[in-house]
């Protein structure tokens, strides 16, 4: 579990995500594209659902990408109970497992969902709604 902080004088509309994926390399590249994307949020990184609740529970958490697949809890139940916890949260499942019933459980858990490999394209555009959704209050 690391945790990244955001540059000190950065524009008043950052955000905290949480990147939950048991693959380094996956989480690796994830930060790639949130440098270039959103260098100003500050991206919170945990390897499965557990060390994933514990961090929403111990800090304000603002987005949260899940992978679909991992050790214990699978991604689909995280992104359920990460709902519960936070109802306005924006919370994405990302899979390379592209098939109806996985994304129509990401949509009925409350998420969205991405496919793997996720691409700066999706992530943005993941990202653009999340910020406009927190900006306006709507969740």
């Amino acid at each position: 579990m690391r945790r990244v902080l955001a540059p000190a004088g950065w524009g008043t509309m950052s955000y905290k995500i949480l990147v939950v994926d048991d693959s380094k390399l996956a989480r690796m590249a994830v930060a790639k594209a949130l440098n270039v994307l959103r260098p100003e949020w500050e991206r919170l990184e945990a390897t499965n659902a557990d060390e994933a609740l514990a961090l929403v529970q111990g800090a304000h958490v603002d987005i949260a990408l899940v992978d679909f697949n991992m050790p214990g809890r699978d991604g689909l139940s995280l992104a359920s109970d990460l709902r519960t916890i936070r109802p306005g949260m924006p919370v994405a499942v990302v899979s390379a497992n592209v098939q109806r019933e996985v994304m129509a459980r990401a949509r009925d858990a409350g998420a969205e969902f991405l496919s793997k490999p996720l691409t700066e394209t999706a992530l943005g555009a993941f990202l653009d709604d999340a910020a406009r959704r927190l900006t306006a209050g709507a969740g």
